[in-house]
């Protein structure tokens, strides 16, 4: 049930006191002041960025977005908004397709500072994987972090992600250098996990 009303672009029970909904215009604001925030761009190479990049990259996915929803098909990159049961951004969560390999996709999701310590990636990414296998026909999923974000490759594994490898000195810190550790679940392995 909560599939199909997040396909139709409603929000859809995350958790007893969240909510995932397809993203919209009204949520690039909130994307915006998210990462903007010294803590959470910590472990984004993306950020911080001027907001006119955010907005260029933002503005198609959420155009996208509308427009698979108005087609009752998927987006091309789904991308979501979590809230709580009062309307509160606490984050995001992305699946994009890898360009040029049919049936393979990263997963992501960062969190408004607020919303860190609550199991809530866990429940994004647990929900994004579901989705790529079971709706997206996948037969991959993949994501990667900075290995000093123990938080972020902690929820990988409780989602059943294995560790892939990991590539040294992948990002330039102002003090030094961090490594990019890269998991990956297949298909069989998620079916697995059921």
């Amino acid at each position: 049930m909560s599939i199909a009303l997040f396909k139709q672009g409603k929000a859809a029970p995350l958790s007893e006191t969240l909510t995932i909904r397809l993203i919209t215009q009204e949520d690039l604001k909130d994307i915006i002041t998210m990462l903007g925030n010294p803590n959470v761009a910590k472990y984004l190479f993306f950020a911080p960025a001027p907001v006119e990049m955010y907005e260029g990259f933002f503005n198609p996915i959420i155009e996208n977005t509308q427009e698979a929803v108005e087609k009752g098909e998927w987006p091309e990159n789904p991308t979501a908004i979590i809230r709580d049961l009062d309307g509160n951004y606490m984050g995001m969560t992305g699946l994009p397709a890898v360009m040029f390999m049919q049936g393979n996709f990263e997963v992501g999701y960062q969190l408004a500072e607020h919303a860190w310590g609550q199991g809530i990636a866990t429940l994004a990414c647990a929900f994004m994987t579901r989705l790529a296998f079971t709706e997206l026909n996948a037969h991959k999923v993949t994501a990667d972090c900075y290995l000093s974000n123990v938080g972020s490759y902690k929820t990988m594994e409780k989602c059943g992600y294995i560790l892939e490898g990991t590539q040294k000195d992948y990002y330039k810190l102002e003090s030094g250098f961090d490594d990019r550790v890269l998991y990956g679940i297949t298909k069989t392995q998620f079916d697995c996990l059921s």
